[in-house]
């Protein structure tokens, strides 16, 4: 018989792994600070930026501010965390596309939400399972974040257009917005 294994949590961030308590969500994103958390894997950027634009276009949020992590294996520095926190309303972060930038990725969501700053998490779906281990690891088995279609790095602009677009309907609902709202 197969003995399960401990997952060890990789990132030393067991303080406060008991709260599942997601962030109030926004009843609308007009006029919100929209945080652009790029992990620096290639395609972050334009997959943030675009659908920052689809939520000031369709939805009247606010800026978007765009922060780029040290680098995408590690949960985000407590310092730029602060900052995101002081500067944003809700944070958009990306792309795990990657084990270990798929479970940096989570991390980070789970941080924001635990100060209080309403996340999205994005990851490829490849790596779904790193993501969703986690969450587990960090006692938020139940965190939402999406997974957009692996492969990531190695596409056009017009199909980083594409995956934003498919991930809209999926960014709202985690955040808690109605469409056209």
């Amino acid at each position: 018989m197969a003995q399960l294994e401990a997952l060890l949590d990789p990132t030393g961030m067991e303080a406060g792994a008991a709260d599942t308590t997601l962030s109030p969500r926004p009843v609308s994103l007009r006029g919100l600070t929209i945080g652009l958390l790029d992990n620096t894997k290639p395609n972050s950027t334009l997959l943030l930026e675009t659908i920052a634009a689809q939520l000031q276009e369709q939805h009247g949020a606010g800026e978007a501010r765009l922060y780029t992590k040290d680098y995408f294996g590690t949960p985000v520095k407590q310092t730029l965390l602060e900052e995101i926190v002081r500067e944003c309303d809700v944070v958009i972060t990306a792309v795990g596309d990657c084990g270990s930038c798929s479970a940096a990725t989570v991390a980070d969501g789970i941080m924001f939400e635990r100060a209080g700053v309403p996340t999205v998490s994005i990851t490829s779906d490849s790596f779904l399972m790193s993501g969703q281990a986690m969450a587990s690891v960090q006692g938020f088995p139940g965190f939402d974040f999406y997974a957009v279609k692996h492969p990531m790095a190695s596409l056009t602009a017009d199909e980083v257009h594409e995956r934003a677009m498919t991930a809209m309907p999926e960014v709202l609902r985690i955040l808690g917005v109605e469409e056209g709202r």
